[in-house]
C-alpha cells in the first residue's frame, strides 16, 4: 500500500479523516506510524497530499491531510478484454489499474465459459477490490471504468466503432507475417489506443472478422504464446 486512498465516508472534517480496518492496520502494524508522523494519501478520483497522524486509538487512526497534488496521467489505452477465469480476471484488474488503464470493457467471446458471467468476481465490489488495490500500488487515485458486455456482436457492430474513433484499434492475434507489428516500431508515446485481448482459446475466424470490419488490426505478439494476464504489460512495455 504505497497509498492511502480516501472515501467520503472517511471524512469527518473538511481535512480530517478517520480510517478503520484495513489501512488502520496497514498505518499500524506495516507503517508503524506516530503521531505526527506523515503519510501519503489520496481521496479516491480527486487529489493526492499529505496525511499527518494527529490521534490514534485501538481500532482507528484520524488524519489531517492537505490534498494538492494532482495523480498520475492515465494511460490513453482502453481495453476490451474476453472475460477470464476468476483468478486471472483478479490479477489482470489490478494490473490495468496498476498500469493507468482508465477503461476497461469485459467481452463475452466464442471460446469463453458461458458459467464465467455467473461468477462473484463479476460482482461490482469485487471488480472494485482489485481496482483499488492497483491504484494503492502505483500511487493513483483515478479508479478506471470497467463495462461488462455479454454480447459479442452487437458490442463489436454498434458499439466498438465509436470507441474506435480517434484511436488505433489493435486486436492481439498471430498473424501469418512474422515479426516485429509496424505499430511497436514507430516512436514512443502512441496516440490513444484500444486494445483487445481475446480468450485462452483463441478468437474464433468470425470474431476476427467481426473485429476488423469495425476498424481493429491484428497485432502478433511473436512467435511465444503469452498468457492472456501477460499481454497487457507486454504491449502497453512496447507502446509507451
Amino acid at each position: 500500500m504505497n497509498l492511502i486512498l480516501l472515501f467520503d465516508s472517511d471524512f469527518i472534517a473538511s481535512n480530517r479523516v478517520r480510517l478503520t480496518g484495513r489501512r488502520f492496520s496497514h498505518i499500524q502494524e506495516v507503517l508503524k506510524a506516530k503521531e505526527g508522523q506523515q503519510l501519503t494519501v489520496g481521496k479516491i478520483n480527486g487529489l493526492m497530499g499529505q496525511g499527518t497522524l494527529v490521534s490514534q486509538t485501538k481500532s482507528a487512526v484520524e488524519l489531517e491531510v492537505k490534498l494538492d497534488q494532482k495523480p498520475p496521467q492515465a494511460l490513453p489505452l482502453t481495453l476490451v478484454l474476453a472475460l477470464p477465469r476468476p483468478p486471472m480476471l483478479k490479477r489482470i484488474l489490478f494490473s490495468a489499474a496498476m498500469l493507468g488503464v482508465k477503461k476497461i470493457i469485459i467481452l463475452n467471446f466464442n471460446r469463453v465459459e458461458k458459467s464465467l458471467w455467473n461468477s462473484s468476481s463479476l460482482k461490482k465490489e469485487a471488480i472494485e477490490e482489485q481496482l483499488i488495490l492497483g491504484l494503492e500500488q502505483a500511487k493513483d487515485t483515478l479508479i478506471p471504468e470497467v463495462l461488462l458486455k455479454k454480447g459479442f456482436k452487437p458490442f463489436v457492430q454498434d458499439e466498438l466503432p465509436g470507441l474506435i474513433n480517434g484511436k488505433s484499434a489493435l486486436v492481439a492475434h498471430p498473424d501469418q507475417n512474422r515479426g516485429q507489428p509496424p505499430i511497436f516500431k514507430q516512436n514512443r508515446g502512441q496516440p490513444p489506443i484500444l486494445l483487445v485481448i481475446g480468450p485462452e482459446g483463441g478468437i474464433i475466424d468470425y470474431e476476427i472478422e467481426a473485429l476488423k470490419a469495425a476498424g481493429c488490426q491484428t497485432l502478433d505478439l511473436g512467435p511465444r504464446i503469452l498468457r492472456t494476464e501477460y499481454v497487457l504489460p507486454y504491449v502497453i512495455g512496447k507502446l509507451y
